[in-house]
């Protein structure tokens, strides 16, 4: 994004979202039906997340190409670990969507009902058998379902939960701004580069250890809603998720409404495609670190490759306005499939040192145990490489509860609250989106383990053969008003 080309990709980017902006809402490129492809079908939370955006991505570039006229355009990313703010030029006109050209069309709830809901009614209308049958397992079975979840009505109470709002009001969506353009510190922390290497140094595509796995956990379908078991890898659970809650208003803007970035209508702020293109991209950089290592980049087991790649992807858009109702997950595996390869980012510098680091065969598990909602996890000596804790949190089946804790590790009793730069943070785990109604489970995330961290410094200061107990808690980190979740299990792997 900050390169002389990226900045001119972008110039061809604000005349296609101009375009898509004034289609009318019939039409299946207009800017916001866009971004109902991905509140109706994204996965999150398992290991389709990169290859379904790989698609809408894909999908939605050659479509900038065509209403551009610009036929080389192609997305530049947002480079986090690197520029922890966004770009200035996300701020030109319709590159952000506090821009007055979305004004008509989202300057209320009202106005955007009015504009968009009765052509999305007549498109479920339309849905095929199987498409119906992948919205059922999201939890849409009506129309109705679908709706509540754009205007964050939650019918067990009869109530509106603001935070849970897909749709955002033009002034309030986005939480960024020209004047306030850097990513909070615990946002940058969970894009900075020891984060970033940890996301990388798995040597599988899939593992059921959360913390050895490179992608999130493995479920029946892409459609497959979180719930018991769900597992969120380094890189979707840290700078994925918090750069989404961060650029949306999560913490500032509490209770919300939040902006876009925050829930499943994210793509209406322009600024998700590049973001998702660096997601992308470490994809990439993963790949070719395990290619130079000899390492597969897919899962070796048959069965398990076979349900990876013959999942199907029904929603997508061509650029010539026809819907892609045939595809596969393994149809976008590969970034042969959109013609594209990445300029260097943070990442590819690294690779050798990450191949380095992952040569050496993972250390066991050691597993923790939990006593009043706290986890403790006793090493037996000084770890010899990288260290990720898999912390599970409990997400509340109250639509108004936190979304964003921080790990806080060896804290004393009265410390409640920590900054990114405490010696007792460890980092956030973070919820991107809201829980859908009733939807109570427990989720663990995959989170590095800073060497700044006082456990840690102490450890690896002491006699490397000697033992250590962490301790691990979780704290809001932001509503200092709501109560402390309790760890529910702790696990900590040696990379």
């Amino acid at each position: 994004m900050t390169s002389e080309q990226g900045k001119a990709m972008l110039k061809s980017y604000a005349v296609a979202i101009e375009k898509m902006v004034n289609l009318p809402p019939t039409h299946p490129h207009n800017w916001f039906r866009n971004a109902f492809v991905h509140f109706m079908d994204c996965p999150h939370g398992n290991w389709w997340f990169y290859v379904w955006h790989r698609g809408y991505v894909g999908f939605f570039e050659q479509t900038v190409r065509s209403l551009s006229s610009n036929p080389n355009f192609a997305f530049p990313y947002w480079d986090w670990t690197q520029t922890p703010e966004i770009p200035e030029g996300m701020f030109d006109g319709v590159l952000t969507p506090v821009d007055k050209a979305f004004q008509p069309y989202t300057k209320d709830l009202d106005t955007f009902t009015a504009y968009i809901k009765p052509t999305m009614q007549a498109y479920w209308n339309g849905l095929s058998k199987a498409q119906r049958q992948q919205l059922d397992a999201r939890g849409y079975t009506d129309f109705n379902l679908l709706w509540n979840d754009v205007t964050g009505y939650d019918p067990s109470t009869g109530k509106i939960v603001p935070g849970n709002q897909g749709f955002a009001a033009t002034e309030r969506a986005r939480y960024l701004s020209r004047d306030n353009p850097k990513l909070d510190d615990k946002t940058a922390h969970a894009c900075s580069p020891d984060v970033i290497r940890a996301g990388l140094a798995p040597t599988l595509f899939h593992s059921p250890d959360v913390a050895g796995s490179f992608t999130s956990s493995k479920t029946p379908s892409h459609n497959t809603m979180p719930g018991k078991g769900t597992s969120f890898s380094v890189l979707e659970g840290q700078p994925h998720n918090l750069v989404h809650n961060g650029i949306g208003g999560v913490g500032p803007w509490n209770p919300g409404p939040y902006g876009n970035m925050t829930n499943f209508l994210s793509p209406v702020d322009p600024v998700f495609f590049l973001h998702h293109a660096n997601m992308d991209r470490l994809w990439s950089v993963w790949e070719g670190k395990q290619r130079k290592q000899g390492l597969p980049v897919l899962p070796t087991d048959k069965t398990e490759l076979d349900q990876l790649v013959r999942e199907r992807f029904l929603f997508f858009v061509r650029a010539d306005g026809t819907f892609v109702t045939d595809g596969k997950a393994g149809d976008y595996l590969s970034t042969d499939r959109f013609e594209y390869d990445y300029a260097p980012g943070f990442g590819d510098g690294e690779g050798m040192q990450v191949a380095a680091a992952t040569a050496r065969k993972p250390g066991r598990p050691v597993k923790g145990t939990v006593k009043a909602g706290v986890g403790s996890v006793t090493l037996a000596g000084a770890p010899t490489g990288p260290v990720v804790a898999a912390v599970t949190v409990p997400r509340s089946a109250d639509p108004t509860a936190a979304r964003e804790y921080d790990v806080l590790v060896n804290a004393p009793a009265g410390v409640t609250e920590a900054g990114a730069d405490s010696p007792y943070y460890a980092g956030t785990v973070g919820f991107f989106g809201p829980a859908m109604p009733g939807m109570a489970h427990d989720a663990t995330f995959a989170v590095p383990l800073p060497q700044r961290l006082q456990a840690m410094t102490t450890l690896n200061q002491t006699n490397k053969q000697a033992s250590a107990t962490l301790e691990f808690r979780l704290v809001p980190a932001y509503d200092k008003s709501a109560a402390a979740p309790a760890v529910k299990a702790v696990s900590v792997h040696t990379l």
